[in-house]
């Protein structure tokens, strides 16, 4: 099998064209460290939250839904005989779909179909004629990196087979071809964000540092790691790490700020955001330097000016003050919420509780004077009533119960001369028990005599 005459036409073109880089220089290569994008300086008061706004459209994830159509390459034309204007000549996706505008073009203009394979995006025009004459675009598009590059070149048909050649004007290259002759537009980069395709979800990471003051940048602490597969890892001294966060769905809307509530004197310092998509060759850095101020004091009420005159404040020929609520644009409002059912009947409860406590005291008191008054003419051996009245014949009597004799158990035999004798020593030995004399009654006979 003979291969097709325009592959080995390719080859041919290829290897008599010089390797053209795009001149913005691979995407892919990047500096060593993440470049500063911004750096601004904030405060917040102590107890507030603070939100350090940390954002960027093209670290937002997207899975592709299109097929592996968020790379595209198409090749215009301006600027031609007559003064034809822009105009879309051909493109193609990278997953292979090749489109060509117009009828008249379709088998004359080729791009390789391995284009996002090997970074080659050249532009075959297979015979040259005068309406091709003007200047092309190459243009590469790169939808979820938001990547966009372009190379010009000029193309002019000659007559004479001697005047072809290539050369360089300074800003563009210059291809003189001659009519009828193929022509080779060299268009190549072979950056890795245009040939690499499953690469995209594994290289999008997020972190966030924190450097205390006085501590340089290469000596900060690491507080968050967040990645494009959800995998999320904290760090941080302890007093700062329950207190920061950043939302869930931060890489579906490119919002990463850091958010510190409630803030605390300890976490000033300088903060910085790292953005790295080593796919599409993003790498940015934003700083804050933060700095914790008092909380603020409560405002003072207002005192209402003084008035004029008592009553409704007014006085004749006098125009009325304004309203300080008004101007402030708020108004106080009294409102008197009535007591509830319960708050009445724990107050009554008081009331009826002290009332039986008076009324079980006073019963208290009754019975004890009751008490005293029916035991009053009752006779005291201590205490012997006095009369009132003084009479000579009368005479007071006291019963002494202490000056007995105790009586004595034992049994004392004795021999007695007489019957008298022996009484009087039985009167010693068991003494009569003490008579009761009623003084009152003894009274009343000797004031009936």
């Amino acid at each position: 099998m003979q291969p097709r005459p325009h592959v080995l036409l390719w080859k041919l073109l290829l290897l008599q064209s010089a390797t053209v880089l795009l001149s913005s220089g691979p995407p892919g290569s990047v500096p060593a460290g993440s470049s500063v994008v911004s750096e601004s300086a904030v405060s917040w008061p102590a107890g507030a939250p603070a939100v350090l706004r940390c954002q960027s459209p093209r670290m937002v994830w997207t899975q592709d839904r299109l097929h592996d159509r968020q790379r595209v390459v198409h090749w215009d034309l301006s600027g031609g005989p007559g003064g034809r204007p822009a105009h879309r000549l051909v493109d193609m996706y990278s997953a292979g779909e090749q489109r060509v505008y117009e009828s008249r073009d379709r088998g004359r203009l080729l791009l390789p179909p391995s284009a996002f394979q090997d970074g080659n995006f050249s532009l075959l025009i297979r015979a040259v004629e005068e309406t091709d004459e003007g200047l092309y675009t190459c243009n590469l598009h790169h939808h979820y990196c938001h990547l966009y590059e372009s190379l010009a070149v000029r193309l002019q048909v000659a007559g004479d087979p001697r005047e072809a050649g290539a050369h360089w004007d300074g800003e563009k290259e210059v291809l003189v071809v001659e009519r009828g002759a193929p022509a080779l537009l060299t268009c190549v980069n072979r950056a890795h964000v245009w040939t690499d395709r499953h690469l995209e979800e594994a290289q999008q990471v997020v972190h966030w540092d924190r450097q205390p003051p006085g501590v340089p940048h290469d000596r900060a602490d690491r507080l968050l790691d967040l990645y494009a597969s959800g995998e999320r890892r904290a760090y941080g001294p302890p007093f700062l790490r329950d207190r920061v966060a950043v939302e869930e769905d931060a890489f579906a809307r490119g919002d990463f700020s850091l958010r510190i509530a409630p803030l605390e004197p300890a976490d000033e310092g300088t903060y910085s955001c790292h953005l790295h998509h080593h796919y599409c060759g993003l790498h940015e850095r934003r700083v804050f330097h933060l700095k914790v101020t008092e909380p603020a004091p409560d405002p003072a009420p207002a005192e209402p000016p003084p008035r004029d005159s008592p009553g409704n404040g007014s006085s004749p020929g006098s125009v009325p003050a304004p309203d300080p609520t008004l101007g402030r644009g708020r108004s106080v409002i009294n409102v008197i919420v009535p007591e509830s059912r319960a708050h009445f009947f724990q107050q009554l409860g008081y009331v009826l509780a002290t009332l039986l406590l008076f009324i079980l005291l006073l019963i208290t008191v009754v019975l004890a004077t009751r008490h005293r008054r029916s035991g009053g003419y009752e006779y005291s051996p201590r205490k012997p009533r006095k009369s009132k009245r003084k009479d000579g014949n009368t005479a007071e009597f006291a019963v002494a119960t202490g000056d007995q004799a105790f009586y004595r158990t034992e049994d004392i035999q004795l021999d007695y001369k007489n019957n008298i004798l022996k009484e009087r020593a039985e009167l010693a030995h068991c003494p009569l028990p003490a008579k009761h004399i009623d003084l009152d009654k003894e009274f009343r006979k000797e004031y009936c005599k």
